[in-house]
Order: structure tokens, then C-alpha cells, then sequence
């Protein structure tokens, strides 16, 4: 028989429905970023990509300014990724059962951002098709950075954080 008494409140798993929720996107786009690593994602193969639209596109382009699109349009998807990834972390962060991650998801997350992308390079210069690059690093942090940054003015998630940082 139940006893009529309520028992105390327990906090929210970690394990929850809206937690997985939160953090399977996050963990599912670091997954990517380590595959775009890969030799898959080389200069090599995604100039079969670009290389080919940018010609369908514009039949006129010069080989030198398609290595520039070419190198642009890389550049800007390091931007992307790491954009993403800064969106996804805040998301996941913001809404934390844990409040001191949730009151530092500003934080949190750009110190994710910024490890990652560093591994993510140091990753690279093991792959024999890839360059490791400080520079794409930083392009990558900028990224990661920006999108904190319009996330904490617009007060997604849940509002402006109190937190210093």
C-alpha cells in the first residue's frame, strides 16, 4: 500500500528526455567536425566540389579566382562549423540541470570552442592530406565566438545571463 505522505522532489535527471535533447545535437555536430577532419575534407577533394558549381555557375572563372573561391568558401565554412557548434553548445549549456553551467554557459562554451578547434587542427596534422593551421584555429574561434555573442545580446534560451562571463 502507498503511503500518503508526498515524497520530496528530486532534482531533474541527467539522463532526461529534454536533457539528451539538449546535448545529442552537440555531441552529434563535435562527431561531424572530427569526420570533416578526415582526409575526406581535404583541399583536394572539396575542389571537386566547388571547382565544378563555380564553373557551372560562372563558365568564365579563371583557375586563379576559382582557388580564391575555392580557399574563401573553406575559410568561411570553418566560420560555419564552429558557428554551429557555438549555437549548439549554448543551447545545450543554457538549459543544463546543472545551475552553475547554466548560470557560466557563456563560458562553458567558449571554452569548448576553443579546445576543440585547437585538437581539431592538431587532429589535422596527423592526417597526411590535411595541414594543421593556427590561423584556421582562430577563424574557427571567431566563429564559435560570434555566434555566443549574438546568443547573449538577443538573450536566447532563456534571457540575458547575470554572469560576468
Amino acid at each position: 500500500m502507498r503511503s500518503s505522505k508526498s515524497s520530496p522532489e528530486r532534482p531533474p535527471s541527467n539522463t532526461s528526455p529534454k536533457t539528451i535533447s539538449r546535448y545529442l545535437p552537440l555531441i552529434l555536430w563535435l562527431g561531424f567536425i572530427s569526420f570533416a577532419s578526415s582526409g575526406s575534407f581535404a583541399a583536394s577533394n572539396t575542389s571537386r566540389i566547388i571547382g565544378p558549381l563555380v564553373l557551372w555557375l560562372f563558365p568564365n572563372t579563371s583557375p586563379e579566382t576559382l582557388l580564391v573561391i575555392h580557399m574563401i568558401t573553406r575559410k568561411v565554412a570553418h566560420f560555419t562549423e564552429y558557428a554551429i557548434l557555438g549555437f549548439l553548445a549554448a543551447r545545450a549549456f543554457r538549459g543544463s540541470p546543472r545551475p552553475g553551467l547554466q548560470r557560466r554557459w557563456f563560458l562553458a562554451s567558449l571554452c569548448l570552442i576553443v579546445v576543440y578547434s585547437l585538437l581539431d587542427e592538431y587532429h589535422q596534422s596527423f592526417v597526411p592530406s590535411r595541414t594543421a593551421s593556427v590561423y584556421d584555429s582562430l577563424i574557427d574561434m571567431a566563429g564559435g565566438l560570434t555566434a555566443l555573442v549574438i546568443i547573449r545580446s538577443r538573450g536566447w534560451f532563456g534571457g540575458a545571463s547575470k554572469s560576468p562571463v
